[in-house]
């Protein structure tokens, strides 16, 4: 099986890679991988799909741009171990200090997303890189009060990640208007506009560490580049 690249990473220094066969157990809604909308469609030809450790070479591997890690997260662990330089993804906050490397843990995944977040303690968090919210214009109070633990009690990246809907009735009809229709990376979303983005983010200017996933406009990684910035962070701080 050949490897396909994620056009998002394209340019960006990141490669990523999914160790598991099959779908991800935690069907988030609006998950672009469970969707039928992936890159990697369809699935069940495509996955496992890691790149070669040449084909690595250089670049930092991103462990789970779908699925999860800590889904079979032994066997994901012995898969990752010979590329000397990665991350993991994951929407759980449990066995984080079982990764041989740092975690981008999403807080509030699937149906918490307008409901809770995931609060780990500063024993727990020795692992982070950082975390990712996802963020829209009807859960920012929820946003900036993880903001204020992670990045300013914890001095933990926070990712935030705007939300973008395959079908509009996903959206309440009184915030419908700060969004459009448009297309991302490959497939068309009801996405943000980008003056309420930027003005929904100046909420998070006095805040260290609290950072637009991508730019506005803009989703590609190589426009952005947070990842690889906290990823040596953390890194050097070992």
């Amino acid at each position: 099986m050949s490897y396909i690249p994620n056009p998002k990473t394209s340019g960006s220094g990141i490669i990523c890679g999914i160790p598991q066969p099959g779908r991800c157990p935690n069907n988030c809604t609006s998950c672009f991988f469970q969707s039928g909308r992936s890159y990697l469609e369809p699935l069940a030809e495509n996955l496992p799909n890691m790149p070669t450790l040449a084909q690595a070479e250089g670049r930092v591997l991103r462990v789970n741009d779908g699925n999860d890690s800590h889904h079979c997260q032994s066997q994901v662990v012995k898969d990752t171990l010979a590329y000397p330089d990665k991350f993991y993804n994951t929407a759980c906050p449990s066995d984080l200090e079982k990764y041989p490397g740092p975690v981008v843990l999403t807080l509030n995944p699937g149906t918490d997303t307008d409901e809770k977040y995931a609060i780990v303690s500063d024993d727990e968090a020795r692992n982070l890189m950082a975390v990712r919210f996802r963020i829209n214009t009807w859960n920012a109070d929820m946003a900036r009060e993880a903001a204020e633990y992670y990045a300013a009690d914890l001095d933990v990246a926070v990712f935030m990640t705007w939300m973008a809907y395959h079908n509009k009735y996903e959206i309440p009809e009184t915030h419908l208007p700060n969004y459009t229709y448009r297309r991302r990376t490959m497939n068309a979303y009801w996405a943000i506009h980008d003056n309420i983005c930027r003005n929904v983010m100046e909420d998070f200017e006095d805040l260290p560490r609290v950072y637009l996933c991508g730019e506005l406009g803009r989703t590609k990684c190589r426009d952005c580049g947070n990842c690889l910035r906290e990823y040596y962070r953390w890194k050097e701080s070992q």
